[in-house]
């Protein structure tokens, strides 16, 4: 974050769900930083669906594409209130198992899986985005914090 530039309020760093979840079915067009990562993930999970080699190419990027995400939250919020509950994992991890549910519940759809397979994957991605939707307003309006994972050390 350059000195000249103030972190952003939460509520405006946070992508909607909707928008998202766009980015995960591949809608291109967004600029934001979070909706790019997301789109990205995505494509690796599509990657990972089909890949008969090794993977761990994609699991770096995908490591990679975590970090920015966090990263970039890292500088642009501004600091919790002691009092605000830590949620258990990062924004870049959420941003990611939305992405693999969206690629898996879309999969589902074309693979013409069983009624009830079908309806337990959008479940889970439904159940995603809300937490994701959650976990944004509560961070935007203070209640919760979430911890800074980005190690300066680790190059990935």
């Amino acid at each position: 974050m350059s000195a000249s530039r103030r972190p952003g309020t939460p509520s405006n760093l946070f992508p909607s769900k909707e928008l998202l979840l766009d980015s995960c079915a591949g809608k291109r067009g967004a600029s934001h930083p979070v909706l790019w990562a997301a789109g990205e993930l995505a494509l690796a999970h599509t990657e990972l669906r089909t890949a008969a080699g090794p993977r761990g190419e994609i699991a770096i990027r995908r490591t990679s594409l975590v970090r920015h995400i966090d990263r970039w939250l890292a500088a642009e919020l501004p600091s919790a209130h002691g009092g605000a509950h830590l949620h258990t994992e990062s924004v870049g991890a959420v941003v990611d198992r939305l992405a693999r549910y969206s690629v898996l519940a879309r999969g589902a759809l074309t693979d013409r899986h069983p009624e009830p397979e079908l309806h337990h994957a959008w479940h889970r991605l439904s159940e995603l985005a809300l937490g994701y939707r959650d976990l944004a307003f509560e961070v935007g309006a203070g209640l919760r914090r979430i911890p800074d994972l980005t190690d300066p050390g680790l190059t990935l």
